[in-house]
């Protein structure tokens, strides 16, 4: 610990004798560097640039005033916001994001996408559908029901017909037609 010590003694010795230490000019490297550039009156010069200082040792604070060393490969980076907007996020929408809340229970609460045609039956006359939830239940549905981004159109004898809603801002058309056929018909395509 002690040669630790006397390490970090020794090299913040040699860094402020290399800063007290006068600079040696350079030969220039061609006859157009050679010549100084012309000063504005008025303007102090600028100095020149400071030595690099040396990082601190292992398991040694870094001062306040300076900058952070950069991380060794293996060390992980994490992005700090500080109010800022996270640079590796779309500004533009992809359009295949849905933000529709779930309005209820039931068939109401559905996606068009969730449900699956699990049977087609006759009642009085018009069509009935069963369908699957992502919950595994099954739900009678008619025509003119509505789902959490759709209304059920008709109900034909080998599916669904239903107008979605499209929740995409740079398209110009704001609502599409889906069939949803009976399992058994989806399975054979």
């Amino acid at each position: 610990m002690r040669g630790l010590v006397l390490a970090v003694v020794f090299a913040s010795s040699v860094v402020a004798a290399q800063a007290q230490a006068p600079a040696k000019p350079t030969p220039p490297a061609s006859p157009a560097a050679a010549q100084p550039a012309a000063q504005k009156p008025g303007v102090p010069a600028t100095p020149p640039p400071a030595a690099p200082a040396q990082p601190p040792a292992a398991g040694q604070a870094q001062p306040a005033g300076q900058p952070q060393p950069p991380k060794a490969a293996g060390e992980g980076y994490t992005y700090e916001p500080d109010n800022r907007r996270d640079p590796f996020v779309s500004l533009v929408g992809t359009g295949i994001e849905t933000t529709v809340v779930k309005k209820g229970e039931g068939p109401a609460g559905m996606l068009v996408s969730e449900i699956s045609v699990r049977g087609i039956m006759q009642s009085k006359g018009a069509y009935v559908a069963m369908v699957e939830g992502p919950d595994k239940k099954t739900y009678v549905v008619h025509s003119g029901d509505r789902l959490a981004d759709g209304t059920i159109k008709s109900i034909i004898p080998t599916g669904l017909v239903i107008t979605q809603e499209v929740n995409d801002p740079l398209s110009l058309v704001k609502q599409r037609e889906v069939r949803k056929l009976l399992r058994s018909l989806e399975d054979a395509k």
